[in-house]
């Protein structure tokens, strides 16, 4: 890896050799001596750290920024700071436990090449694991529950690796144990985030460090986390307890799965599994979170000394806080951020004057789209935006002149029709287009597709003389323009609604075409699902 600054600049980089400054002052001096009017030359909020070339995506783990929120703190000298860890490549903070794992267990031998890695997870750890084995070459297998949210496991799956469901009610332990039966089954490495060593390693040697580096002279009074594998709150904890020994450690969990306040503790056996999930828990919104049974990562911590409070919060308060924060400050983070910046705005509240807080924001908001945070964020314009809409024309842009319509290429259209029982002309992109290719499909409808903007079309604008030809046959200027049997028969639109009456069916029997009978979807799944005209539409 390589930094292309190697002296101080106006942006605030390091010498080489030297720490980053730790309290980063924003450029904006040169833009304060520019008068009203002239040329701007420098932004004022210019991120002032080196631009780095690296040689894996894997030296890009961790360094995440800590950001001081602005308008949220609640207290006139109070200061609030978050960790944001959706800086992280794949935008969570389990991207150093995945790292850290694995590189400890290629360090001690546990882990052999090419050998399949498998984990239980709600997803973050999963989507981890998948970069880091990507990046490595070993192949993933993810277990998780069927009720975590599907960007999750789609995440990983677009990384390569394999996505095993399990029953949501036998909740995270159900997981477990799914994953520790393939791992004895097939040989897997099982990298057993919620007791492996490893996970709170990495944390005491990267997340806690870096805390207190950017933190430099300014007293770090108060530290809050969320509890999912223990693996954040004891390595961090253990790293401030020797370097920064009067900071408080504040440990949130749901208020209605709340395990550690109870008091009762998950037993273990003696192979580290734990006996039976815990009398307390309860299902809650707090993805990440508090899992059925108290991994002994975080009853490590407890033992150790290393959590002064126990804090706690419900889902309610931690959407909002969500919301919050990425409406008044710009930050974007999901229901585990969320929660632990509500116990921590609540605290801050009656904090002493001079407190600086610092909270673990675990992830990014895009791992929650499918879930309730979001649940109330409208896909369709509201009325006070249909407002804004109409105080304009919203006029169209100009169209593309076509060339002239020539005998010729008349002729190849209509020969084309002619050759073929079904005939889609379509713009190669074109999710309209794929529409009624998706509907074929299902139907088992063979047809033949001319795009009349491929790239073998494009010389001497062949495409554009087919598509004014065709147009002048069907007095059409929208795609796809669909012929069945040598006749228009219309486009996507057409076909979805066709069948749907029953329309469609007769047609393609007429011509002797041959289709899916048994075909019970609904042919409005194929339309885009932005459409507003669409009833099957995502909300």
């Amino acid at each position: 890896m390589g930094c292309t600054e190697s002296k101080p600049s106006r942006t605030g980089g390091a010498p080489e050799g030297q720490a980053a400054p730790r309290d980063l002052p924003l450029p904006a001096e040169k833009a304060a001596e520019e008068k009203p009017g002239a040329a701007m030359t420098a932004l004022k909020s210019q991120n002032p750290l080196p631009a780095c070339r690296h040689e894996s995506i894997l030296t890009t783990v961790g360094k995440t920024p800590l950001v001081k929120l602005n308008r949220l703190s609640p207290k006139e000298g109070v200061d609030l700071y978050v960790k944001a860890e959706a800086f992280n490549p794949m935008g969570s903070v389990k991207d150093r436990l995945a790292l850290g794992v694995i590189e400890w267990a290629e360090h001690h031998g546990h882990l052999q090449p090419g050998q399949t890695v498998v984990e239980a997870s709600s997803g973050n750890t999963g989507i981890g694991l998948a970069m880091v084995c990507a990046a490595k070459g070993y192949p993933y297998v993810c277990v998780m529950a069927e009720s975590f949210s599907i960007e999750r496991r789609k995440l990983m799956r677009f990384l390569g690796a394999k996505v095993i469901l399990t029953n949501p009610a036998h909740k995270a332990s159900g997981m477990l144990i799914k994953c520790q039966e393939l791992a004895e089954k097939h040989g897997w490495f099982n990298t057993h985030q919620f007791s492996n060593e490893a996970n709170a390693w990495v944390h005491s040697q990267t997340t806690g460090p870096e805390i207190t580096e950017a933190m430099g002279e300014v007293k770090l009074t108060d530290f809050f986390c969320a509890w999912g594998t223990g693996g954040t709150l004891q390595g961090v904890a253990r790293h401030l307890r020797a370097a920064s020994p009067e900071t408080k450690v504040h440990c949130c969990e749901p208020d209605n799965a709340p395990l550690l306040f109870s008091g009762a503790k998950t037993e273990y056996q003696e192979d580290g599994r734990f006996k039976e999930p815990h009398p307390v828990w309860r299902p809650h919104l707090l993805q990440g979170w508090a899992t059925d049974f108290i991994p002994k990562l975080v009853s490590d911590a407890v033992d150790a000394g290393y959590v002064d409070h126990i804090r706690h919060v419900g889902g309610d308060s931690a959407h909002a806080t969500s919301r919050a924060l990425a409406q008044k400050e710009g930050i974007f983070t999901g229901t585990s951020g969320g929660g632990v910046l509500s116990c921590a705005v609540e605290f801050a509240k009656t904090a002493p004057e001079g407190s600086a807080i610092v909270c673990i924001l675990a992830d990014t908001g895009e791992r929650y789209l499918s879930t309730p945070l979001f649940a109330d964020i409208p896909a369709d314009m509201t009325a006070e935006e249909k407002e804004i809409a109409a105080s304009t024309p919203s006029a169209p842009p100009p169209a593309i002149t076509l060339p002239d319509v020539t005998e010729g290429n008349v002729k190849f259209v209509n020969d084309t029709n002619a050759a073929h029982k079904v005939v889609v002309w379509s713009l190669e992109y074109c999710e309209f287009c794929w529409t009624i290719f998706g509907l074929f499909k299902a139907l088992g409808v063979e047809y033949e597709v001319i795009n009349v903007d491929a790239f073998k079309y494009a010389k001497d604008n062949q495409g554009n003389k087919y598509r004014a030809a065709l147009c002048s046959v069907t007095d059409c200027k929208t795609f796809p323009q669909c012929f069945i049997d040598g006749k228009f028969f219309g486009g996507a639109a057409d076909a979805c609604m066709k069948w749907k009456s029953k329309e469609l069916q007769p047609i393609l029997e007429a011509a002797g075409i041959e289709y899916n009978k048994d075909y019970a979807g609904d042919a409005f799944e194929f339309l885009p699902k932005w459409m507003s005209q669409n009833p099957l539409r995502s909300k």
